[in-house]
């Protein structure tokens, strides 16, 4: 019968007798019952995905980079703990947020000047998605340093995948305003883009976001609500946001994060000529006719200077 599989160049009980050694001399992970030694990187932030519930999702490259990096930088020491000791890694984690942003991403900075690799991890899926990595990736940037991205894990592209919505082009936008006036204003500026809209959500506030899009957007638009991806109770509730409205209304509160699918809108029918003279006449009556072929434009997806010549000649003839 075929033995275990041992990855290394040594035999296992050669691996396991100089374990504390070789954690001395090299900082490496365990896969299965074998140490992989890791190669020293090339100075640089590397922005590494971390897995966005199950810890099986992390990428070997991942496990390379964070155990070969001279300093590991994480939003909660506590979270990325669990995925060090899942695989067996003792790099040490040191604290990067947006409460300590200045003060760590000052030492951060400083060690890469200094000609060392510093991996830069989320609690959870990609860095600089949703987070304060931003920043210090920006200033790594403009000292001259390599940024590496270490891809992997992303909640957002998990839920599209999963969502059955068109994947051709999308537009992730964060977590959508609080407040309610806000969040409907928020929701009117990307209704009438051409993409799939991604945002996230807290459980507590679902309801009422999914509630204000019906209204805002239509009820009829087609979305998903992703919950807890990858997760245990993994959870894809697809539909309208009308019956999606009815649904988490009659539900109540849900636990879990969140990631709030919404399909495109459908193509409207080319306007004809005569409406669009109509509309033209009715908004250059309360208001110039600068501002009347933006708005035209707005409301009819044409260009604005065709509509603003148009309505032009439209004023020439009633002159004349």
């Amino acid at each position: 019968m075929i033995g275990p599989c041992r990855i290394g160049k040594r035999p296992l009980e050669k691996q396991q007798a100089g374990e504390a050694a070789e954690r001395e001399r090299q900082r490496g992970f365990r896969l299965r019952h074998a140490t992989i030694p890791v190669r020293p990187l090339e100075p640089a932030l590397y922005l590494v995905a971390t897995p966005i519930g199950n810890l099986a999702d992390i990428t070997l490259r991942a496990l390379e980079t964070i155990a070969g990096a001279d300093l590991l930088a994480c939003e909660d020491t506590r979270v990325t703990r669990v995925l060090l000791d899942r695989y067996g890694i003792v790099n040490r984690p040191v604290p990067y947020h947006e409460h300590n942003a200045a003060e760590a991403g000052s030492r951060l900075l400083s060690a890469l000047a200094e000609g060392k690799s510093v991996a830069l991890v989320s609690d959870a899926g990609t860095p600089l998605v949703s987070d304060p990595g931003y920043r210090l990736a920006q200033l790594a940037i403009e000292a001259g340093h390599r940024v590496v991205p270490i891809p992997g894990p992303s909640a957002p592209l998990a839920a599209l995948v999963g969502s059955g919505l068109p994947s051709d082009t999308f537009l992730f936008a964060g977590f959508l305003p609080v407040k309610d006036k806000a969040r409907r204003e928020r929701l009117a500026e990307l209704g009438d883009a051409p993409a799939t809209l991604i945002v996230f959500e807290s459980p507590h506030r679902i309801a009422t976001t999914i509630a204000a899009a019906a209204e805002v957007l239509g009820a009829e638009r087609k979305a998903a609500v992703c919950r807890e991806l990858t997760k245990t109770f993994e959870e894809f509730r697809r539909g309208t946001l009308g019956e999606l409205k009815a649904f988490y209304a009659d539900t109540g509160s849900v636990k879990g994060e969140i990631v709030l699918v919404i399909g495109p809108p459908e193509a409207k029918p080319a306007p004809q000529e005569a409406d669009i003279d109509a509309l033209l006449r009715e908004l250059s009556r309360v208001m110039p006719m600068g501002k009347a072929a933006t708005e035209a434009a707005r409301r009819t997806g044409l260009p604005r200077k065709e509509l603003y010549d148009r309505l032009l000649s439209l004023k020439e003839s009633n002159e004349g």
